[in-house]
């Protein structure tokens, strides 16, 4: 089963990543902000979490109710991620005279550099072990990051 949700997970973050820049194409020129795209993807997320919750709540036999920190780092969850999506609309929507850049760029960078990211602070503030092979492999990634950024026209004047 962890496997199955593993496999839903890796599908769902890559249709939002895809369908993100899907969306920032279809940005009008007259567009001076990509907030209300954003505010649709909430929604969105919204819609789907309302219908599991109205599965299990017919369902039954779940207990629902979480302690008062899990709510907490929740919603500071859900502020990172609309940071980041506002930031994704407007590095796609090419809006605000920022010049869009290319998903082949943009979303392989910013699943690697999260990778990169939960490592050092898993390691740092989680006090998890790390292997030789996860920071060899942490500096590979960092390297590709790198190495695809270099020669790519454009990135220095975003």
């Amino acid at each position: 089963m962890a496997i199955l949700l593993l496999t839903v997970v890796t599908l769902a973050y890559a249709g939002y990543n895809l369908f993100v820049k899907v969306s920032g194409d279809h940005m009008p020129e007259t567009a001076t902000s990509t907030v209300l795209a954003t505010y649709c993807l909430q929604m969105g997320a919204m819609a789907s979490t309302t219908v599991f919750l109205a599965f299990l709540t017919f369902q039954g036999g779940h207990s629902l109710r979480l302690s008062g920190s899990a709510y907490g780092w929740a919603v500071v969850a859900g502020l990172c991620i609309g940071i980041a999506e506002v930031c994704y609309f407007y590095i796609f929507g090419g809006v605000g005279g920022i010049k869009p850049l290319p998903a082949n760029l943009v979303i392989p960078t910013v699943v690697a550099g999260t990778i990169v990211i939960t490592l050092v602070v898993s390691f740092f503030v989680f006090k998890e072990r790390l292997s030789f092979l996860q920071i060899v492999g942490a500096a590979m990634i960092i390297g590709g990051i790198v190495v695809m950024f270099t020669g790519h026209r454009g990135v220095g004047h975003v």
